[in-house]
């Protein structure tokens, strides 16, 4: 159970490091972005918006691979097909049970759940601080 937890730990924490500096470049970018064409502040915040989930949605793409290569390199899946599904299938906790651990690491299933779950909620309160700051920029001054 101790190796399941240290590749468990060792992997979230690159995932983590990977998500701090992409949530890092985005707050970043929204806070420089500026909204200089106050005529058409809807198009700017379709921008934004868009921009940032796509940005995240590609660094949870990156962050689940980065599981499945753990899965590939310790044997989670037995032979070499469906360790990638079967990351998205935990990170997203999905969970539809088809494809199963080999038993002396299953505890990385839950792990990997775990991961997903926070930082698939970190992603969601900086998708709302971006928002916030790109309405900010296309407010008027009173």
């Amino acid at each position: 159970m101790l190796r399941q937890l240290l590749v468990g730990g060792c992997v979230s924490v690159i995932n983590i490091a990977i998500h701090a500096l992409v949530m890092t470049i985005l707050v970043w970018v929204a806070r420089a972005a500026s909204a200089d064409n106050k005529s058409h502040p809807a198009v700017f915040l379709i921008t934004v918006m868009i921009s940032t989930v796509s940005v995240l949605m590609a660094a949870h793409a990156v962050e689940v691979f980065v599981w499945a290569l753990a899965y590939l390199i310790v044997g989670v899946v037995s032979g070499k097909v469906g360790f990638v599904y079967f990351a998205f299938v935990n990170y997203t906790t999905l969970g539809y049970g088809d494809i199963l651990p080999v038993e002396r690491w299953r505890l990385l299933g839950p792990i990997t759940a775990l991961n997903g779950v926070l930082l698939i909620g970190w992603s969601t309160a900086v998708i709302f601080e971006v928002l916030r700051k790109a309405l900010a920029r296309t407010e008027t001054p009173k």
